[in-house]
């Protein structure tokens, strides 16, 4: 399965990467694995969405969030590796939701980024273990951020 072509049937379109928001590497790798940065839910540095889940967000669009960071995500590997076809699978997603007092369904908000994924890739190579974390505050006040480690094709 290439990955572009799932994207395309699905109707999705990689975003330029988003510029750095501090001294970082956008991805770092480590032997096989790709260790990606927190993707926000921005497009070109603005925020798509703001504020919390549980009060001026909806848990809907906490998810749309969620799928912009998966965007973001595949954006920084895309320049990074030059060919998202290198990847063999997630590992693992830790995801962060500004999220509103009393606001406990982080773990439904993920569930956006997670689908996203698991549409790309089919549930055995898109589905890893994941971590879903309220957070009080998220840098720009954005709704999402969310972080990523995904695995190479050992033939490479």
């Amino acid at each position: 399965m290439d990955v572009y072509a799932r994207l395309e049937e699905l109707g999705l379109k990689l975003p330029p990467p988003p510029p750095p928001g501090g001294l970082y590497k956008p991805v770092k790798q480590v032997g096989d694995l790709l260790y990606v940065s927190g993707q926000g839910c921005t497009k070109e540095g603005v925020p798509c969405f703001s504020g919390k889940v549980g009060a001026e967000r909806t848990v809907e669009e906490g998810q749309e969030a969620a799928r912009i960071c998966v965007l973001n995500a595949l954006s920084v590997l895309d320049a990074y590796l030059g060919d998202l076809n290198k990847i063999d699978c997630l590992v693992k997603t830790q995801g962060f939701v500004a999220s509103a007092e009393g606001f406990n369904m982080q773990p439904k908000v993920v569930d956006g980024a997670s689908g996203l994924l698991a549409d790309i890739w089919g549930e055995d190579r898109g589905l890893g273990a994941r971590t879903a974390i309220s957070a009080y505050e998220l840098p720009g006040k954005i709704t999402v951020e969310i972080e990523f480690i995904f695995q190479l094709k050992s033939d490479l």
